[in-house]
């Protein structure tokens, strides 16, 4: 017997036999982030979708693969069947109902063949989601669990107790109706290539959030409301129809552009599959999943060698399950999950073995409990600094935050009031922590789970250093071992043997958590949030991890395996030509020299620039030897360092900028006046001019490393000439000082709008300019980088920053200068051909990526470098940008994204 429904509440039915699931599963942002309601998910078993409900149906489109349902309390369902199935164009697919005809609950509605959908769609999870603006939402849901036809599988309420119903015609538009008069008018052909269906019928209603206008769209006799999906979905717009937009209120005009710019295809050709992918292979870390540095754009003629391993590695014939499914029992099944560091691993499973930390509560006295406390945070401190030292890039951001946390006076606080109350140190410390955690889990932010993920490494690296010698064993790894786990910390990878290790494959996590940055760092293909399923798979599975595809396959098949084998071994020897080739000058295919620097922040990372072929160093970041300190260091220290790196580069140019500090880079021993906005403070060279006794020394430092002239020196922030003049006068004195006779090349960063627009007057007193793509983009857009709500739209190819880029060149070349990029700009291949078009001669990148940068530029001819940089300056977004070099791309057959 069911549960009576309370007043105003109504049960919905499974319409599915399957696994019930979370909507943040779904692989498809419109559904997983929500747009079009709230709701879950079933992995289907069953072949027909039945009623939840009893109501009408109002929505079913030619293609048959989704349904909207209205029941009369004004709820209205949609049931997605499977993701991207509109493109089967109703193959597969056989309708019981018609629109406008009433259901009662678990009548059935639409059959499908279910290994059609399995073969051919990209997922068969099917939404049942709440219609955003219907008046209702969800108070108790069945998620995570086997369901059958009937069963409950979601209570819903009105919200605040009333009962809204849309207009008939347009049930939960939320909006009453009006009429509208003129306005404004636009006619538009649809050119999406299925039409309005649910995920279009989304983006035009998200689009006009925050607009203030009434928007109503024409077709067919018919009109909606253009902020309901479900009226949008029921006009049943088709690819090639001519709509009518119709717009009144003070936002009409810009909620018009809005809606044709979708209805236009933008937004459906930038989200296709292989838009996205080149697309996020261009963006910088904090944006979205970090990609492996090892691979790069191919060339024209590998594709043609590569491409017949990579068709028959393409999961044809493999089921797409998802994640909730029982996999042990199915051959060449592939559980779907997120991309969190590219890249091909085939090999067998190995599960993450975890040891329990056994935590007394009790403790043996306050000094016994403290001291013991105070050793293991100095063990843990220790192999911390050793790591860091070592480290470069994110892995030593990532070390860093540890320390930070290690040493939080909160956390020792509360558990020395613990020890102080007879607990074990053991105890204080994970009740600490844990109580952080939950603090920060009650905040209810997402961007707060990798704090957590910190937390919890920072707690067992503790505890096991408390537990004492042996307890910190890590686990051994069988060769080509794909590690299985629920989750993966930091430090648990970090102890494992990477040599054997092929890949990894979580059933949580994240795409942008740290154990991602870190497998990303290291070439190590991973997925993440494949779900329960993924926990069930047996020790010693044949596995294929396709990082490029985000699918793990199951005990596949020896064809596809020998398939993919041969691909990995194109790849290994593309990379190895590549490397090879980098040893060379690097030049256009039409002879145009373009200089390929590296950016390098340690001894490690020069040593891996001359080998990945770099032509010197375009950028030194000097700061690694000023942090993490108590005093400065002194000028011999400097000196001897900076003599190192250049031995290490071979003669190569060693372009060491002066110390870059304050505002979000901050050292204890140079404690600056308190700032509102240190972003727009002391940064850069007015923090060295306000410290001259610093900045002589590093200048001292730079001007003594021999070869003289190997050298040169660059400064950052520079935004007068004034202060090009002040340091230059520095230099002078410090070269009388050391006994120097030979001049030094002085260059200037770029990185605000007031340099790019004073470039005539810097360039007569600089040697050369080095563009820092980072700063600039974030002054020019007004947006902080590392604002977590901001970080995701800001882009260095926005048009507004090309253009202050252009300017420089211009006017670099007016005076003869060379132009550089150092910022994150430089190592996105997708850039390389706009900016060398627009006058860039040389690009400092991340050392990794330099032999597929240089394979990139031989292929490419000045002409089109410039062709593509003047139409890149007149478009009017950075996503456009993006699309006018992915269309270059095309063209030229070679893509410019990495491609694993």
């Amino acid at each position: 017997m069911r549960p009576s429904e309370p007043q105003g509440h109504l049960l919905l039915l499974a319409p599915l036999s399957g696994w019930s699931t979370p909507l943040d599963e779904v692989p498809d942002p419109v559904f997983a982030g929500r747009m079009l309601g709230d709701g879950l998910a079933v992995d289907p078993t069953g072949a027909t979708l039945h009623a939840p409900c009893e109501g009408e149906i109002i929505a079913l489109p030619d293609t048959l693969h989704a349904v909207t349902l209205r029941n009369d309390t004004g709820a209205e369902i949609l049931m997605h069947i499977g993701i991207d199935t509109v493109g089967l164009a109703g193959e597969g697919f056989e309708a019981h109902v018609k629109p406008g005809r009433r259901v009662a609950a678990g009548e059935p509605l639409v059959s499908f063949d279910l290994d059609l959908l399995a073969r051919r769609a990209r997922s068969l999870l099917t939404p049942i989601l709440l219609m955003e603006g219907c008046g209702f939402t969800a108070v108790r849901s069945s998620d995570n669990r086997e369901v059958a036809v009937g069963d409950i599988l979601m209570e819903i309420a009105p919200i605040g107790g009333a009962v809204a119903r849309g207009e008939a015609g347009e049930p939960g538009s939320g909006v009453a109706r009006k009429e509208i008069g003129e306005g404004e008018i636009r006619r538009v052909r649809v050119a999406l290539e299925h039409g309005i269906h649910a995920r279009p019928a989304a983006h035009i209603a998200g689009a006009l959030k925050g607009l203030a206008a009434e928007v109503r769209l024409a077709a067919q006799g018919r009109t909606a409301n253009a902020r309901s999906t479900v009226a949008l979905m029921k006009l049943g717009v088709r690819n090639g129809d001519e709509v009518e937009l119709r717009a009144i209120g003070r936002d009409a005009a810009s909620a018009i552009e809005a809606v044709a710019i979708l209805l236009a295809g933008a937004r459906e050709r930038s989200s296709s599959p292989r838009a996205m992918q080149r697309s996020s292979a261009a963006q910088s870390p904090q944006r979205l999943a970090p990609e492996a540095p090892e691979e790069a754009p191919k060339r024209a003629s590998e594709k043609a060698s590569e491409g017949a391993s990579e068709e028959a590695s393409k999961p044809a014939a493999a089921q797409v399950i998802a994640a909730s499914f029982d996999v042990e029992a199915r051959a060449d099944a592939a559980l779907p999950g997120v991309i969190a560091s590219r890249g091909l691993a085939v090999g067998r499973s190995v599960r993450l073995v975890v040891r329990d930390i056994e935590v007394p509560q009790t403790g043996a006295g306050v000094s016994h409990e403290t001291l013991r406390l105070d050793r293991a945070r100095a063990q843990v401190r220790t192999r911390m600094g050793v790591a860091h030292a070592s480290a470069s890039g994110a892995a030593r951001e990532i070390v860093e935050a540890h320390l930070e946390l290690l040493d939080d006076p909160e956390l020792i606080e509360k558990a020395l009031e613990l020890i102080a109350d007879g607990s074990s140190a053991e105890y204080s410390w994970r009740q600490a922590i844990r109580g952080s955690i939950e603090a920060l889990r009650a905040l209810g932010d997402p961007r707060m789970a990798e704090r957590v993920d910190d937390l919890l490494d920072l707690e067992r690296q503790v505890l096991l250093s408390l537990s004492g010698p042996g307890a910190a064993a890590t686990q051994e790894l069988p060769p080509d071992a794909i590690l299985l786990a629920e989750e993966l910390l930091p430090s648990q990878l970090v102890a494992l043997d990477a040599k054997r290790l092929a890949g990894i494959a979580l059933a949580a996590g994240g795409a942008t958590s740290h154990v991602a940055i870190l497998a990303a760092a290291t070439g190590i293909p991973a997925l993440v949030a494949l779900g329960p399923a993924l926990l069930r798979i047996a020790d010693g599975t044949p596995l294929l991890l396709d990082g490029d595809t985000g699918l793990l396959h199951v005990d596949p098949c020896e064809e596809r395996l020998a398939a993919t084998r041969r691909q990995l071994e194109l790849r290994a020897a593309r990379r190895a030509a590549e490397r090879e080739a980098a040893q060379q000058d690097c030049y256009t295919a039409d002879g145009s020299r373009i200089e390929v620097f590296a950016n390098i922040g340690s001894l490690s990372e020069a040593q891996a620039a001359a080998r990945n072929g770099a032509e010197g160093c375009g950028l030194l970041r000097t700061e690694f030897l000023f942090l993490e300190r108590e005093t400065p260091p002194s000028e011999a220290e400097q000196h001897a360092e900076y003599q190192r790196l250049a031995e290490a580069l071979s003669g190569k140019p060693l372009t060491v900028r002066t110390l870059d500090v304050g505002g979000d880079k901050p050292i204890p021993y140079l404690p600056t006046p308190a700032e509102e906005n240190p972003a727009l403070g002391l940064r850069g060279v007015r923090t060295s001019l306000w410290r001259p006794d610093l900045l002589r020394q590093q200048l001292r430092a730079i001007l003594g490393v021999r070869p003289y002239g190997q050298c040169r020196i660059l400064l950052p922030m520079i935004t007068d000439v004034a202060e090009i003049r002040s340091v230059r006068a520095m230099i002078e004195e410090a070269r009388g000082e050391i006994g120097r006779r030979e001049p030094v090349e002085v260059g200037v960063m770029i990185e605000t709008p007031a340099s790019a627009l004073m470039a005539e007057s810097i360039a007569v007193e600089a040697d050369f300019f080095s563009i820092g793509t980072n700063d600039l983009t974030q002054y020019t857009l007004a947006m902080d980088r590392g604002h977590p709500e901001l970080a995701a739209r800001l882009d260095a190819l926005h048009p507004a920053v090309l253009r202050l880029i252009a300017r420089t060149a211009e006017a670099a070349q007016a005076r003869q200068r060379t132009v550089a990029v150092c910022g994150g700009l430089a190592s996105d291949p997708m850039a390389a051909p706009i900016l060398i078009g627009l006058g860039v001669h040389e690009l400092s990148a991340v050392p990794s990526v330099i032999p597929q940068l240089k394979a990139l530029i031989r292929g490419l001819t000045m002409a089109d470098c410039v062709r593509i940089a003047r139409q890149a300056l007149q478009q009017d977004s950075a996503e456009a940008v993006r699309m006018l070099a992915i269309g270059s791309a095309d063209r030229q057959g070679s893509p410019p994204s990495l491609d694993s």
